[in-house]
């Protein structure tokens, strides 16, 4: 039985969501929660959600809340008994197999470097977020939003995550997942410095006899949802544009296909067929399908909600912890990095 440890003061609705996910989570998998926060309030909520399940819970209090507004160095240096703090802790001692928060998501990735620390070879880590696919495949893309500005060794160390991801938590059918990395063209001459060099480091990797991905090359935006590819690396301030567009057209079109479906007599009577399919798309679409974003490349499983989380998407986020866990992640992830060790120290030293 894994232990999930949950910040459970970190959202937006906490502890009301946390609680209500981790009820949620324990009735679909054997797992045990120990949720991290004020104790009182915490046995108000699961009292409210007639949790019945003792045996599967444990709260561990903490004095302290990191907000959205706190910085995350600060946050990290002054609030030691904060409930993100105290999740953290659980994981770096071993008494947890992963953390979920929907907190401050800048203080999530500075706990995560100081007390989980880096795997060996990883420069920074970075989240991966999942899209699903007309193929029916889901693709990820890494980075969301981590890192800003990177350097090639982190490009490169995306895509080689993400594709390790995509195989071990997907059970891709591919043996070797496709790696694109996003740029302006497919042309070997586009892209900007930082992208060729990116583009060189993982044709080496993929050129290996022991890696176990392909490299596609460069992919346009407009690739993403084709199927062309498994896993898209890119720099985090890209992958967060990518993200945000993405849900703004897909939250875009369903209202203009509801406003057509409304727009007549003959068109309600249509609305009426397609109703079970277009509800089966906003279920697959929608961010609580996957619960939260786990960020590859620290010593331990960490999933990162959104801070406006339901208990439906909280307790994605838990039952998907416990199966990466289940699945050896961490140790198949640092195994990718440290495969092509050459590369790095090489690209270091030019």
């Amino acid at each position: 039985m894994n232990v999930i440890a949950v910040d459970a003061m970190g959202g937006d609705r906490a502890p009301r969501s946390e609680v209500a996910g981790a009820v949620a989570a324990i009735r679909q998998a054997p797992i045990k929660v120990i949720l991290c926060g004020d104790r009182d309030r915490i046995e108000q909520e699961l009292v409210r959600c007639e949790a019945a399940e003792a045996e599967h819970f444990e709260i561990r209090h903490a004095s302290q809340v990191v907000t959205m507004d706190d910085a995350p160095g600060q946050a990290f240096r002054h609030k030691k008994d904060s409930s993100l703090r105290v999740a953290m802790n659980l994981v770096k001692d071993g008494d947890a197999a992963a953390v979920v928060s929907a907190g401050n998501s800048g203080a999530i990735l500075a706990h995560s470097l100081f007390v989980l620390r880096r795997l060996s070879d990883v420069d920074r880590p970075g989240i991966v977020t999942v899209f699903p696919t007309p193929s029916g495949r889901p693709l990820v893309l890494c980075d969301m939003g981590a890192n800003v500005e990177v350097r090639p060794t982190m490009l490169a160390q995306f895509g080689i995550l993400g594709a390790h991801y995509n195989r071990i938590v997907h059970k891709n059918e591919r043996e070797r997942p496709r790696v694109g990395l996003l740029s302006n063209g497919t042309e070997a001459s586009k892209g900007t410095e930082l992208t060729r060099a990116a583009h060189r480091l993982l044709s080496s990797a993929a050129a290996d006899d022991d890696a176990q991905f392909e490299f596609a090359g460069y992919v346009e935006g407009s690739e993403i949802f084709r199927g062309t590819v498994d896993v898209v690396a890119t720099d985090g301030f890209t992958g967060n544009i990518v993200l945000k567009v993405t849900e703004g057209v897909s939250e875009a079109v369903l209202e203009m296909v509801k406003a057509n479906l409304e727009s007549s007599t003959r068109a309600k009577l249509g609305a009426k067929l397609v109703e079970p399919a277009l509800a089966e798309v906003v279920r697959n679409v929608h961010p609580s399908a996957f619960g939260g974003a786990l960020l590859v490349g620290v010593r331990g499983i960490v999933m990162i909600c959104h801070g406006k989380s339901e208990p439906t998407a909280v307790a994605n986020a838990i039952v998907e912890s416990d199966r990466f866990a289940s699945a050896g992640l961490i140790q198949s992830l640092a195994a990718a990095i440290e495969r092509h060790h050459s590369l790095w120290d090489a690209e270091k030293s030019r």
